[in-house]
């Protein structure tokens, strides 16, 4: 298996051998849905919050006795039953919606999500993006001239969650450039995940000399090999 390598100009410049243990490994729906939503559930911040009859104001004192009123039995007004008493099985703040999940099955789904955007031929690889000082105005030129590569001509159209690029190492130029276009992402080869690869039509790896060899000490260290 072998991808050609393109230059900010959309003109190739090489070819890169393309290990069968990222890029061909077969799609597995089950994987990827317990690690995609488990990863969603753990990016879930609790935010709505009820209270029960034991949190709201008031309701200390009961609203009539006991017999002789010919009226039904309370004890409070902050009865779930009551106008402003308390709620019943109400979201609470204090869930947890966290999920464990095993290195072995993260890096897996990594390499299914991966493999999967190679096959649908979403995956574009650049030599580098020689840029000296963050500019918007030339990100935006390059990721015209790449839209012109045959197949990712959506680049330059697609509006939201476009493009995910994967940086072989840190680059705060890269990041700021990118940064003002809301349909690209920046992050560094090694922090990939199931989750972003799926998110984005395009995946565009930066030096993928660098950047292949970190996603394959990744498998070593998950001892998925």
């Amino acid at each position: 298996m072998d991808s050609p390598i393109y230059n900010l100009s959309g003109k190739k410049v090489g070819k890169i051998d393309l290990p069968e243990g990222i890029f061909n490994v077969p799609w597995n729906p089950a994987l990827m849905h317990q690690v995609v939503t488990s990863m969603q559930a753990n990016a879930r911040t609790p935010v709505a919050h009820t209270k029960g009859r034991g949190d709201v104001r008031g309701g200390g004192k009961k609203p009539w006795k006991q017999k002789g009123t010919g009226r039904a039995r309370h004890g409070s007004t902050r009865s779930p039953i009551w106008r402003g008493g308390g709620v019943t099985h109400g979201p609470r703040a204090e869930k947890s919606y966290y999920r464990a999940i095993p290195k072995k099955m993260r890096t897996k789904a990594l390499l299914v999500a991966l493999s999967q955007k190679l096959r649908d031929g979403n995956i574009l690889f650049v030599d580098a993006f020689p840029m000296r000082e963050p500019k918007t105005a030339e990100a935006k030129r390059s990721i015209l001239t790449l839209s012109k590569v045959s197949s990712f001509e959506k680049l330059a159209t697609k509006r939201k969650n476009a493009a995910l690029i994967a940086l072989s190492a840190p680059n705060e130029f890269v990041y700021k450039s990118f940064r003002n276009m809301g349909s690209m992402q920046c992050v560094e080869v090694r922090n990939l995940n199931p989750l972003n690869v799926l998110q984005y039509t395009y995946l565009i790896v930066e030096n993928p000399e660098q950047s292949l060899p970190v996603i394959a000490s990744k498998i070593s260290k998950s001892k998925i090999i």
